[in-house]
């Protein structure tokens, strides 16, 4: 623990050298959506691997920038890319940045990936706030707990902030812009599901499914971050004509075309909080 402890210390203290100002809000970017990034001003660039103790990005559509810079209006910390399990990470190493955003004084994070859609009224294309998850991972907080960060047992109750969930949807009323709401399903990848497993999901409950997300959810709410999270419908697993086949390139597709709605929402919403 102790040595962990260091590793995050050497991390955060490396990053406050390079960052100017005290950000308050990072953003993690997923697959296809790191062109969100681009609309940083004044931005610091700082690949992964200059980062002591940082994973590599191996992901396509994940460029591997900690980006700092202005965004609406307020100063924030992103990642354009991030680390995911099926990499071979330890659920340690895939949420080692969030913890190490806490040391840096990060109060909220937003987090975005690209999802299966579950739920039958999901298109290609739409953008579902998340209200809820269901974790289908190993629990990135096994182990002994870290009480530098939080308690041995942190509420998930509420892991995604109802009051940035208001915020959100009164910012996409104002630019008429549709949004689903929905909890998304997070498994370990990296093989996509089957059309049984799709179906499983959705009867209990699950409305998009995806390989990435709850890790950092959960690592930062028992950090006491505040979080908001969007996922961005790639495709829909709900029903598979004879030629249907899930297809990587598909989903990065997918993603860059809402790219430039969710930095529309996004901006606004960093601003408000």
């Amino acid at each position: 623990m102790d040595k962990m402890n260091d590793l995050y210390d050497e991390t955060a203290a490396y990053l406050a050298s390079r960052i100017v100002g005290n950000p308050k809000t990072a953003i993690i970017l997923g697959s296809g959506l790191g062109s969100l990034a681009d609309q940083i001003e004044e931005a610091t660039v700082i690949p992964y691997k200059e980062i002591p103790n940082f994973m590599s990005s191996t992901a396509t559509g994940h460029k591997g920038n900690l980006i700092c810079g202005k965004l609406g209006g307020k100063l924030v910390l992103a990642m354009q890319g991030r680390f995911h399990y099926y990499e071979g990470y330890t659920m340690q190493q895939v949420t080692f940045p969030v913890r190490v955003m806490k040391l840096l004084g990060i109060e909220n994070l937003l987090v975005s990936n690209a999802a299966g859609g579950i739920n039958n009224t999901f298109k290609v294309g739409d953008l579902m706030i998340i209200r809820d998850h269901i974790n289908m991972m190993p629990n990135p907080l096994i182990g002994p707990n870290n009480e530098q960060f939080g308690t041995r047992f942190p509420d998930m109750t509420r892991a995604y902030d109802r009051e940035f969930i208001g915020y959100m949807e009164e910012i996409a009323t104002l630019h008429n812009i549709p949004l689903k709401k929905g909890v998304y399903v997070g498994l370990t990848g990296p093989s996509y599901e089957t059309p049984s497993e799709y179906a499983c999901y959705g009867k209990v409950g699950g409305d998009a499914i995806g390989m990435s997300t709850v890790p950092e959810v959960i690592v930062a709410r028992h950090a006491g971050i505040r979080v908001f999270g969007m996922s961005v419908i790639t495709n829909e697993g709900y029903h598979f004509a004879d030629d249907f086949v899930n297809d990587g390139t598909d989903v990065i597709k997918a993603a860059d075309r809402a790219a430039s709605v969710m930095t529309v929402l996004f901006k606004e919403l960093v601003a408000r909080i």
